[in-house]
């Protein structure tokens, strides 16, 4: 007999025609709405599906109506907050207050998109609170969202999180502060909040102020006159001008001088400025966006950071999550650095089941950059096109696990041999945090080690 998921309540269809209380038929009052929208109940069951949803997901109005709304979009047995989503029911039903979130849904192909969803509270007459959610389906995500040839590349909780607030920001014009460690793709994220905003078409002009010499700094932020400075033989435009109806980026912001912060911050706050050697007051209209790995209110604090520039730049802060907090990411991820690779070096390269699963343990102190450059260095230790576990070589804190390789193909690696148990042995709290991390699924736990749903519930029940 098949178990029946404890989170998942029986379902019983209602009747096909829906009414409210004012005898309405919602189906039809549904079908007004272009985009997909569905009515949802305390339960996840849809109650209603408009013709735009029910085409979009290949479902007709009998085959959706009693059926939870996970089963659908996200082809999962349990609601999208057990997975460690933002899930605008479980939203709506706590505070009554409309929810707007960004998720990955599957099509009746089950092709993967993105999609906006927009959550809102619906009572009716009696009193009974009811989800009605539009779908707003997006753009395919690698054609929108790049830098270079780098694209945004994810579909974890805390990747589409991220990615939902930086779409938000984006079409709002405030100075946006971006924190997160190094190497997590800082520029990317800013060049996507570029191409999320109105200045999309405009210049996007990046600043890294760890570079940038504070003798040099009024030449290069607000450009010289000819004769400003001995051997200056023409006018040069700063990079604040060159941005004008468009984005300027301040890269680690944090480490530029208390002396170049105080000029910055008059250009930031007026719009207005002067060449080097120049009288002539200018104006341009750019957009903040600004970066750093470092805690600025601490810095500011320790009156190592301006308090005021710290305001000026964060109206709005985003905190990009490190590579060890998005895992599913990292095969993705590591496949488009392929893909760059490939093209540089004139090959082509993919990783073995093996090589993702044993990336999948790693940390990534250094995130993505370190991600890069262990695929380089496996991509030239390679005797092949497939890079194998072997070939990657990890210079920073050891892997959380070792997965080994089996002694055959395809078969199965067990935690209680000694021949696969996770380098300095296995330690329960390691796997816990697994556990955690996928809210309890063995069974997703025991795919990314490679090993049976049946060996984690074992080793489990051995360490407790």
């Amino acid at each position: 007999m098949q178990n029946r998921d404890r989170t998942t309540p029986d379902v019983h269809k209602p009747t096909k025609k829906h009414k409210s209380a004012t005898g309405l038929d919602v189906q039809s009052v549904l079908n007004i709405q272009q985009n997909p929208m569905v009515l949802i109940d305390d339960h996840y069951r849809i109650i209603a599906a408009n013709r735009a949803y029910q085409e979009a997901y290949g479902v007709q109005s009998d085959e959706v109506i009693g059926r939870c709304c996970h089963e659908i979009s996200h082809h999962s047995p349990v609601p999208c907050h057990m997975r460690g989503e933002d899930c605008p029911h479980q939203a709506v039903f706590t505070t009554g207050e409309a929810h707007d979130v960004r998720h990955i849904h599957y099509d009746h192909q089950n092709h993967a998109e993105h999609v906006r969803i927009r959550g809102h509270a619906i009572k009716d007459q009696e009193g009974k609170t009811y989800l009605g959610e539009e779908i707003i389906r997006l753009p395919h995500q690698e054609e929108g969202i790049t830098c270079g040839d780098m694209r945004m590349v994810g579909r974890s909780p805390a990747f589409m999180k991220c990615l939902h607030h930086i779409e938000m920001a984006g079409r709002t014009d405030a100075s946006i502060l971006l924190y997160g460690e190094s190497g997590v793709g800082k520029e990317l994220a800013a060049s996507a909040l570029h191409q999320f905003s109105a200045r999309a078409s405009e210049a996007f002009i990046t600043v890294d102020c760890t570079s940038l010499p504070e003798t040099l700094f009024e030449s290069e932020i607000l450009g010289h006159e000819r004769g400003a400075f001995t051997g200056c033989l023409g006018r040069k435009r700063g990079l604040y001008e060159m941005a004008d109806r468009g984005t300027l980026f301040l890269d680690e912001v944090g480490e530029l001088p208390l002396s170049m912060q105080a000029k910055l911050l008059r250009v930031l706050e007026t719009g207005t400025f002067r060449r080097l050697g120049g009288s002539e007051t200018l104006h341009a209209d750019v957009r903040i966006i600004a970066a750093t790995n470092r805690n600025l209110l601490e810095m500011a604090g320790q009156r190592q950071f301006r308090e005021d520039l710290y305001y000026r730049l964060a109206a709005i802060t985003i905190d990009l999550p490190p590579l060890r907090d998005r895992r599913d990411d990292i095969a993705g991820i590591a496949a488009v650095l392929l893909e760059r690779i490939g093209k540089s070096w004139g090959g082509q390269w993919t990783l073995s089941k093996d090589a993702e699963r044993r990336l999948f343990t790693y940390d990534f102190p250094g995130n993505v950059r370190e991600l890069r450059n262990i695929l380089q260095k496996a991509a030239a230790l390679a005797d092949g096109p497939v890079i194998q576990a072997n070939h990657l070589n990890f210079t920073g804190a050891r892997p959380a696990f070792e997965v080994h390789a089996a002694s055959s193909p395809g078969a199965v690696r067990d935690f209680g041999t000694a021949a696969s148990v996770p380098r300095g042995g296995a330690q329960p709290d390691e796997l816990e945090a697994l556990l955690r991390q996928y809210q309890g699924n063995r069974r997703r736990v025991a795919e990314i080690l490679g090993v049976s749903e049946r060996t984690v519930y074992r080793w489990l029940r051995r360490g407790a």
